[in-house]
């Protein structure tokens, strides 16, 4: 007898664009998913944040230029929530000052609405997860406009933030900075997975950070560099 597997737990969606056809679009994109249910439509940020408080979405996909309230105000105004959901920024407009303002703000990633449905709707799933995503582009642009971007001031402030760490927490954070997952960062300093997440849970409570793309942007921001070599 063939094996029964559990159904997927089912995340839920808002989408906030004020273009009916974009709207319908992602919707029918999403559709094929199983464990995929949009419950809500906006058209501009107001509505996001107020269908938002209704329908308690795991995962909200906003836009960022829309009438009346934007994308980034609205994704402001849901993370600063408690039980906040996770944004995903959907835009055409891949500015950096807007990307660093919404990984700011605790987007949990930066996708350009011309990405494949299959990776749309890993995204999200990684999202559910509080696991960031950005695209491969804008990963890139985002480092060079960190490096180069009022960079003393930015650098004094952000190396006066780390200060709260520990130097183990430092070490980590760095590797977060880095790109590494826990996984790696574990093998490299020969610790234990679990020692490494609270590690990350101590960075993100110290710090006041909702994600560890924020780690990384801090850690760039401070020119930490590479980590310190593996123990």
């Amino acid at each position: 007898m063939a094996a029964v597997t559990d159904p997927l737990p089912v995340i839920t969606v808002l989408i906030a664009d004020d273009d009916p056809v974009v709207r319908f679009g992602l919707k029918m994109m999403l559709s094929g998913a199983a464990d995929l249910r949009v419950v809500a439509e906006a058209s501009d940020g107001a509505e996001a944040v107020e269908l938002a408080r209704r329908h308690h979405p795991d995962v909200v996909l906003m836009d960022i230029r829309m009438p009346g309230t934007d994308g980034l105000t609205a994704t402001e105004t849901l993370r600063s929530r408690a039980e906040a959901p996770q944004v995903m920024v959907l835009t055409t407009f891949d500015a950096d000052a807007h990307v660093l303002r919404a990984l700011r703000a605790g987007a949990a990633g930066f996708l350009l609405k011309d990405t494949p449905p299959d990776e749309l709707v890993v995204a999200i799933r990684h999202a559910a997860q509080g696991r960031p995503v950005l695209s491969p582009e804008v990963t890139r642009r985002l480092i060079a406009r960190v490096a180069g971007s009022d960079q003393d001031t930015r650098q004094a402030a952000a190396r006066r933030r780390l200060d709260v760490l520990a130097d183990r927490e430092r070490t980590v954070a760095a590797e977060v900075g880095a790109g590494r997952s826990n996984a790696e960062i574990a093998a490299r300093h020969h610790l234990g997975l679990t020692t490494v997440k609270t590690h990350v849970s101590a960075i993100l409570t110290k710090l006041d950070l909702n994600n560890r793309v924020q780690v990384a942007l801090l850690v760039q921001e401070a020119g930490l560099g590479q980590p310190n070599p593996p123990d």
